[in-house]
């Protein structure tokens, strides 16, 4: 019977998933509607895709396709507010201000990118693994993976500048 097996699975992964999904969606809801999604495509073929391969990469690029999906349906992008306000006096926050600055950078990023860099920087997989999860070639991960860096590179450099 697949449906124990398939709901001991989500148990076990449910919340990374859904860490995953938000670090790519940068959003909670979305995050959620995209994990739910993806588990509800992979429910019908979960006999072959747990017995055919990984079923966390099936899922994760389930998940990726589904906030891309999302993204084309209502042509929007996420745009960066502003930038977080810090005083003059050293704060214990300006570390969570300047993490959250670096993902409000990140989520300017087209969702592949994102998503790239969050596999490797944030799940700290080798360009094999997030290649499988993304659907494409090793060489096409490290090329996003540039592509992004080179990205948050010049808008740093642009904001320090001003």
């Amino acid at each position: 019977m697949e449906r124990p097996e398939f709901d001991d699975w989500v148990a076990q992964r449910g919340a990374a998933l859904l860490r995953f999904a938000y670090l790519v969606t940068r959003d909670h809801t979305r995050a959620e509607e995209a994990v739910q999604d993806a588990l509800i495509s992979a429910y019908p073929r979960w006999k072959r895709i747990s017995r055919d391969g990984d079923p966390e990469a099936y899922v994760r690029r389930s998940i990726v396709n589904a906030d891309i999906s999302r993204w084309r349906r209502f042509f929007r992008r996420e745009t960066v507010t502003e930038s977080p306000v810090v005083g003059d006096e050293p704060d214990h926050a300006v570390a969570h201000a300047d993490a959250d600055a670096i993902w409000a950078l990140c989520a300017t990023l087209p969702t592949k990118q994102r998503a790239a860099v969050v596999l490797r920087y944030y799940e700290d997989l080798p360009d094999g693994d997030i290649a499988v999860i993304l659907d494409c070639s090793p060489a096409t991960v490290r090329s996003q993976i540039h592509r992004a860096l080179a990205t948050l590179r010049a808008t740093v450099t642009e904001e320090v500048n001003r």
